[in-house]
This record gives C-alpha cells, structure tokens and sequence, in this order.
C-alpha cells in the first residue's frame, strides 16, 4: 500500500515546503501592512501544519517561534509576552500534533505493507504446499482429536478407498486403527516418529502400511498429520530375496561342505585299498562293509555348486556397492567407539559378482575386525579398493589382535575371537570362490588383513543365455 495520495507524500516534500515558505511570507507582509487594523496571525497555522509533516521536531519549534514573533509585531507592549507565549505554544501544539500525525500515518502504513507482504508470502507458501501434497505419489493425511479425517490428497483417496466415498469427514479408525490410539492416547506428546501397522481398504484386502506421521496443537486442539505408504509389494520383495539367498548360501555352503567330506574320503579310500592288502583283512566281511559306507558316503557328497552360483553373478558396480555397505559399518563402528578409514581409487571397473553374497562377505569381514579390535588400545580398520591387473581388490585392514594361526585358516568350525561360530570366513571364501573371486588373507604385523580379489568384467565372459 503506498502514500501517493496523501498531501504529505515524500513526493510533495520540496514542493510543500516552497509552498508553506512562500505562504508564511505573505502572510507576514500582509499581517504587516494590515497594521494595526486586523491581525493575520492565526493564518500562520496553515504554513506551520504544512512542515509539520515532513521537518524535524527541533525544526517545527524554531519555525514556530519565528511565526509567533511576527504575530505579535503589532501588539501593545503589555501584551506582547503573553501573546508570545500563547502564540508560540500553539503553533509548537500544531506543528508537533501534524508531525505525529504523519509519523503515526507512515508507521501504519508501513506495518499495513509488511503485513500484506507476509500475508502475500503465507498465501504462496500454502499454495506450493497444497501443490505439493496434492501432487505426492505418497498418501497424506490430517486427523483431530477424534480420529475425523480433517485434509486427504489424491494419492491416500486411492490408497485406502479407490473406489469408495471420499476420505474426507470419515474416521481413521476405519483405515488405519494405529493412528487412531494414537491420537487419542499420546494426545499430551508432541511425537515425530514411525510405525509399521495393518491397514485396510475400503474394497480390498489389508496390507502393510508404513506410516511416518506426527502430532502439533491448533487453535481447534490436537492434530495428527500422517504420510502413509504400502509395503505390502516390498515386504513380498525382501522375503523371496532373503529366502532366494538363504537357499543360494545354503547351497554353496553344502558345495563347501561336499568338497571337504570328498576330500577326507579320498583320504580314507587311500588307506582302505592299502590295508585290504593285507591277507588278514582280505576276507573281513566288517572291513568289506566299512569300504562300502565309505564308497557310499563319498558319493552323497558329490554335490556341483558351479552352474547354479554362476546364474547368480551379475555386473556390479562396485563404488555403489562400498558406499552402501560404508553407511552400515560406520555406524556400528562409530557406536563401538572406532574408527573406519576408506579409500576407494575412483574410476574401479564394474565387476562381476553375486552382489548379496558380496555383502554379506563384507559384514562378515567388518564383524570379525571388531570382535578382534575389542581388547587392542588402537581401534582402527582401513579398506582400500583398488584395480590390479584384471581384478579390482577390496582389502579389510584392521589393528586387531592378529591371527595366531594362519595355517587352519578357512577350515570349517574353526572357533575365532569372540565366541564365533568358525563358519563365517570358510562361508566367505566359499561365497567369493561361487563367482570366480577369491579371499586371501594377507600378514600383517600388527593386526590382519583379508583381501577380496574380484574379477573386472572384461576379465570374465558372461554367461549366453541360450
């Protein structure tokens, strides 16, 4: 809101003060030549109001007083300081009523504008907001105190009643119950937080919602806002995939297992076909038997692992894959108090791997450099990756306790630090060998070392689906 039609525009400034000079000059001639028959001098209150609005107070005084001497330039003696003194406090009254007049004006004016602006920016951050809510593919919900579905968007009419009334006005209750004792029980909290609860459609089945919501105060009472998402589809997901490589494992760790058992019954042929030569054992029938569960065993353990864990390598773009494995171990490691250092050479070519069995290997690594770090007064674990040759090598590198035998390394049940089972390393070597990689431990003094060999794509041929 502007000034412009006011007399006491800052437009107006130099052309109303010229005005009021050349106004209290006329007067003041004419007041003079009026002498002694009329007195003009109440006239001066015009000019004086005029530069009320726009001098300062010290300037309205002195302008004042010069009025009220002239005023009285043809008066009596006796009644001049009188006359001055009454002149001069009203003209002073005048002039400072006007200033304030024209201050309190232009402060009002002022706070009008801020005010429209900030109504103007309310209005346009609640239209970008509606937009916004209105436009999200997640559904979104307000509820007061009683559960009544206050605000829905388009996105929460289609998830919870696609094809029914509108959510508008109905209760929660009949949607999604949890936010419901929500908002009736936790009413005296101010929550951010979220719940994974069953939800219900109006014309189907019930599914897994994920809810992220919160709760705040209006001048109408408590309110609840919620986004709702289904995760019925990624709960079905994550399922199949868990159980998918929970099979996958258990197959390369049976694999694992049938080459260990083959070899120990290569063992126990040899010293069968060397014993039978002796003429007492020759025609022992228990010695017999003992050769046939021996033959019999050797062939429940031939059990081919390759082809099924070829079908399981892929490309994996492996800095993706480090990035999203560095947020997990960080975070343990951190809440352990130790540290982590990384370094990934940039560029790594794209390998090719089972990018779940990668992972796993990785944690599994992660975990033992922990339960070895725990006694030691420097916590630290450093991986590296890089390109060598044809293979991209990822090292875990801890300060540790170290390996006091190297040599039954990646035997099975080998108990380890911490109470472990002595299957994880035999399992990660086995996983990593599934895909044509390879894990290799490494000396160091102090502390250990496992490296991760990974064959670069263009070092392997994929497989031709035929």
């Amino acid at each position: 809101m502007k000034d412009a039609f006011s007399i006491y525009s800052p437009t107006n400034r130099t052309k109303l003060l010229v005005a009021a000079g050349i106004l209290g000059t006329a007067i003041a001639l004419v007041d003079w030549w009026t002498e002694p028959y009329i007195s003009l001098g109440f006239l001066y209150l015009f000019p004086i109001m005029i530069v009320g609005g726009f001098l300062s107070r010290g300037r309205i005084v002195v302008i004042a007083l010069l009025c009220a001497v002239l005023d009285f330039s043809n008066l009596p003696k006796n009644e001049t300081l009188v006359h001055l003194l009454f002149s001069s406090a009203g003209f002073m009254g005048t002039g400072l009523f006007i200033s304030e007049l024209v201050r309190n004006r232009r402060i009002a004016l002022t706070y009008v504008e801020e005010l429209a602006a900030e109504v103007k920016l309310r209005q346009d951050a609640e239209d970008q907001l509606r937009i916004l809510i209105e436009s999200s593919p997640a559904a979104i919900v307000t509820i007061d105190l009683a559960g009544k579905i206050l605000l829905v968007n388009e996105a929460a009419q289609q998830l919870l009643s696609p094809e029914g009334a509108p959510l508008q006005g109905q209760t929660i209750n009949s949607y999604l119950p949890a936010l419901q004792n929500v908002i009736q029980t936790e009413v005296s909290r101010a929550l951010r937080t979220a719940l994974q609860c069953r939800a219900r459609r109006s014309n189907g089945p019930d599914f897994l919602a994920g809810v992220w919501f919160s709760t705040y105060t209006t001048i109408s009472g408590p309110r609840l806002a919620a986004i709702v998402v289904d995760l019925s589809e990624d709960l079905r997901d994550r399922e199949d995939l868990s159980l998918d490589h929970l099979l996958k494992n258990s197959r390369i760790l049976m694999g694992a297992m049938a080459h260990e058992i083959r070899n120990l019954c290569s063992a126990i042929l040899v010293v069968h076909k060397n014993l039978s030569r002796i003429q007492e054992l020759a025609q022992n029938e228990d010695f017999h038997a003992l050769g046939t569960l021996i033959q019999g065993l050797e062939k429940i353990s031939v059990f081919e692992r390759g082809s099924s864990a070829v079908q399981n390598a892929a490309a994996v773009e492996l800095t993706s894959t480090l990035d999203e494995i560095r947020v997990l171990i960080d975070t343990a490691y951190h809440e352990a108090a130790m540290e982590v250092q990384w370094k990934v050479q940039e560029g790594l070519p794209v390998v090719w791997a089972d990018r779940y069995g990668l992972v796993q290997v990785f944690l599994n690594l992660a975990k033992n450099s922990q339960r070895a770090m725990r006694s030691t007064p420097t916590k630290r674990l450093y991986v590296t990756a890089s390109a060598e040759n044809k293979h991209v090598v990822v090292r875990f590198e801890d300060t540790g306790i170290g390996i006091a035998s190297p040599e039954h390394l990646f035997r099975p049940f080998q108990r380890g630090t911490g109470g472990s089972s002595g299957l994880g390393l035999y399992v990660s070597r086995a996983i990593m060998r599934s895909f044509g990689g390879d894990l290799i431990y490494e000396p160091r003094s102090p502390g250990c070392c496992f490296a991760l060999v990974l064959p670069a794509l263009g070092a392997v041929e994929e497989p031709v689906n035929g």
